[in-house]
């Protein structure tokens, strides 16, 4: 058998097996690590897998590794986690036998061998371990070829994988993401398997099969693991309206562009920009309406009109049902979806400064996100109008730095608000209230009045007049100040 040194690790894994040792433990590193050693990837993620009590073990290690070493134990579970201070984690588990009900995930478990632990792993390249025992340290232990599939970039089950995906439906999601995160393909008779078994997802909590999706899409090319999901089937479980996108429709000769096709290298080229997760799910959301807002004019062709508002209504149902954040990461997404048209959109409304500082106000801090998108929703089979796009893109983002470093336009309010309108004409939340306070945002905007509280409150009379408003309470004088030169 040949035999490793994990250098990297090897003062760590040498404490390890001595403490394992003295306890009469046989002990193995296994999984995600070796796999990661054998590919020379970057990896901080430990699993020790013990023929023994491993939280017990585990408190011996991070009494020996000293301060600032935390231990977590999962008695449920039968693990323990260590953090140390260089951001490494180490999970200990006893080696283990699972049995599966047919209605849960959740295994019966009983004590077992580096066997049976390996059995139950879901794929052959995460079957892998190597010893940390003395009498074998660095002996590799690939019972299932898991280095041959290594070279193959080919991720398989390691027994029949009816029964891996049956018995833990959240295999299959990691199967695809792995795949996703190695640039590796499913093995056929894998991939079939994961077919067959799609509608075992269901019994999957739906916080734990988001959070697969989730590292899918923090993949470096997400589209490869999110056309894995939608081909063997479980995307139509994640996200159907997602599906719907697929395909482009034909008549009189004029076609629409397969916006599932056009999504997909969207979020690759947002992906290739900026790790952001939230930024990610916007350029997936982007489109997500076009299905039920597509119509066909004779005279102009296939329209979309109004997908960008109605996308961003969707966003909710579907982070609500996917179980995701529903706070603030769910309306920035919202928010650059409902926007994700504005920039572009500028050249032909005309790229003055006033709709400039309009969009600047709208967008806020979210504005550099939102230009990385539109840059990265710019695509097209035709060298020459991807050309024209990305000239006019270029003009608007550039235009709208110009603007933003004129004016600071970031953040910024108009100096009358919500609160002083109620109390000048004496109302509640009404919708004038909604409406003078765009009335002023607008004027200032325009450059029709300075940005000043007596222009602003002038202003706010007068359209309280005209709305038929009375006054009750006179606004009071404040100092002038300037936000927009």
């Amino acid at each position: 058998m040949e035999k490793f040194r994990i250098l990297a690790n090897e003062k760590l894994f040498r404490l390890i097996g001595d403490e394992a040792a003295a306890m009469n433990y046989r002990v193995w590193v296994i999984g995600g690590l070796v796999r990661d050693f054998l590919l020379e990837r970057p990896s901080k993620d430990i699993d020790v897998v013990v023929i023994g009590d491993g939280i017990e073990l585990a408190g011996r290690v991070a009494y020996r590794l000293g301060h600032g070493v935390n231990v977590g134990i999962f008695k449920t579970y039968g693990t323990a986690m260590i953090h140390t201070p260089d951001g490494i984690e180490i999970e200990f588990v006893g080696a283990r036998r699972e049995s599966y009900h047919t209605d849960s995930r959740k295994p019966d478990v009983e004590p077992g061998t580096l066997e049976d632990d390996q059995n139950r792993r879901d794929s052959t390249v995460n079957a892998l371990a190597i010893s940390l025992n003395k009498d074998d340290s660095g002996t590799l232990l690939d019972p299932f070829g898991g280095s041959d599939d290594l070279e193959l970039k080919s991720l398989r089950t390691p027994l029949d994988p009816d029964i891996i995906f049956s018995d833990d439906p959240l295999r299959m999601m990691r199967a695809v993401r792995f795949a996703s995160q190695l640039s590796f393909h499913i093995h056929p008779d894998t991939f079939d398997a994961i077919a067959r078994n799609v509608q075992r997802l269901k019994i999957i909590s739906k916080e734990r099969v988001a959070d697969e999706f989730n590292k899918i899409l923090l993949s470096e090319k997400p589209s490869v693991g999110i056309d894995l999901v939608e081909r063997t089937g479980l995307l139509q479980l994640v996200m159907p309206e997602f599906v719907a996108l697929k395909g482009a429709e034909y008549i009189d000769a004029k076609r629409h562009k397969d916006n599932y096709r056009h999504t997909l290298e969207v979020v690759d080229k947002a992906a290739a920009t900026t790790n952001n997760l939230w930024l990610r799910w916007a350029a997936l959301l982007h489109d997500i309406a076009k299905p039920v807002t597509k119509k066909y004019n004779d005279k102009i062709g296939w329209t979309f009109h109004g997908h960008e508002v109605v996308g961003a209504r969707m966003v909710k149902h579907i982070f609500k049902r996917m179980k995701l954040p529903l706070n603030e990461k769910m309306k920035y997404v919202e928010k650059l979806v409902a926007m994700h048209l504005r920039p572009i959109a500028l050249v032909e409304e005309g790229v003055t400064d006033s709709a400039i500082r309009r969009l600047l106000f709208d967008a806020s801090e979210e504005n550099d996100d939102l230009l990385i998108h539109c840059g990265a929703d710019i695509t097209s089979r035709n060298p020459a109008k991807i050309k024209r796009y990305k000239d006019t893109f270029e003009h608007v983002k550039r235009r709208t730095g110009e603007v933003e470093e004129n004016d600071r336009l970031r953040n910024w309010q108009p100096p009358v608000s919500g609160e002083p309108i109620m109390t000048t004409f004496g109302l509640q939340a009404y919708r004038q209230v909604g409406d003078i306070k765009n009335a002023i945002r607008d004027a200032i905007l325009d450059r029709r009045i300075n940005n000043n509280y007596e222009e602003a409150a002038n202003l706010m009379l007068g359209v309280g007049s005209r709305l038929g408003l009375k006054v009750v309470v006179t606004p009071e004088k404040r100092t002038n100040y300037s936000i927009i030169n």
